[in-house]
């Protein structure tokens, strides 16, 4: 039967490190699929030094051939089958007033956001439909539950287009006993800030709102990566085999303000 395989997209830092890191102390091997960055490297290096078994592919995930290899290099280096997809590379893109943002700049969040859901779950199919299995896609409170964040409305869009895919594959995969959920976390402690580029339009269309202090009611802070890895490790194991079509809010109640 081989090993069970856990992909992760994104898997070189914040919710996707975690998640990776963590599945595979749950027995997972783990592929990494990421852009090729050294932290990706470093990710793979902690599994393994840790006992576990991982690899990292260098594949964008907008790239259909590359997505559509990286799951047969995925199932011949590690040797095994798949039995999880973690769908959490993606960008906050350009952020800017609707009537100034690019055309492009709205194309490169789509795609990086919400094509590249499309393609991992086309074509993750093949592997798992004889055995079933779990995709978990990172999606957001943003454009799902909270639309205060003027500016994103490429990236929200994105989001609210992942969770109406998810459902929609939940139904349709079924059958194969393919279960299809999302998380949808609130501010998290990551480095997506490096993939955001705020522009000066937004001063014209700023809506000024106060929040409590922490802007997180349980706790008055940011979550953790690992607070979703946990997440991700429950849907990913036997404990939810009855949970699919499903998108779970993690926030902090941030998005209840």
């Amino acid at each position: 039967m081989g090993n069970k395989i856990a992909i992760v997209t994104g898997g070189g830092s914040g919710i996707g490190k975690a998640s990776a890191i963590k599945l595979a102390e749950e027995g997972f091997v783990v592929c990494i699929m990421d852009i090729k960055d050294e932290r990706a490297e470093e990710v793979k290096r902690s599994i393994n030094k840790a006992g576990g078994t991982s690899i990292v592919l260098d594949i964008d995930v907008k790239d259909e051939e590359r997505v559509k290899n990286g799951f047969k290099k995925a199932c011949e280096n590690l040797n095994g089958i798949i039995e999880v997809v973690c769908i959490n590379a993606g960008i906050n893109g350009t952020l800017a007033a609707i009537e100034d943002l690019k055309a492009e700049d709205w194309d490169v969040t789509l795609e990086t956001n919400l094509r590249s859901t499309f393609l991992l779950v086309k074509h993750s199919i093949p592997y798992m439909k004889n055995r079933g299995g779990s995709i978990i896609i990172t999606s957001s409170i943003n454009g799902n539950r909270t639309f205060k964040n003027i500016g994103m409305s490429a990236y929200s869009t994105s989001k609210a287009g992942q969770v109406a895919f998810m459902k929609m594959a939940a139904l349709e995969l079924a059958k194969y006993r393919i279960r299809v959920n999302a998380i949808c976390p609130g501010a998290i402690e990551t480095n997506i800030g490096q993939n955001t580029h705020p522009t000066k339009s937004l001063e014209k269309v700023k809506i000024p709102i106060e929040y409590p202090e922490g802007n997180q009611p349980l706790e008055h802070r940011p979550g953790k990566p690992e607070q979703v890895a946990d997440l991700v490790a429950f849907l990913a194991s036997k404990k939810s085999s009855h949970i699919t079509g499903t998108d779970i809010i993690i926030d902090g109640a941030e998005s209840l303000l």
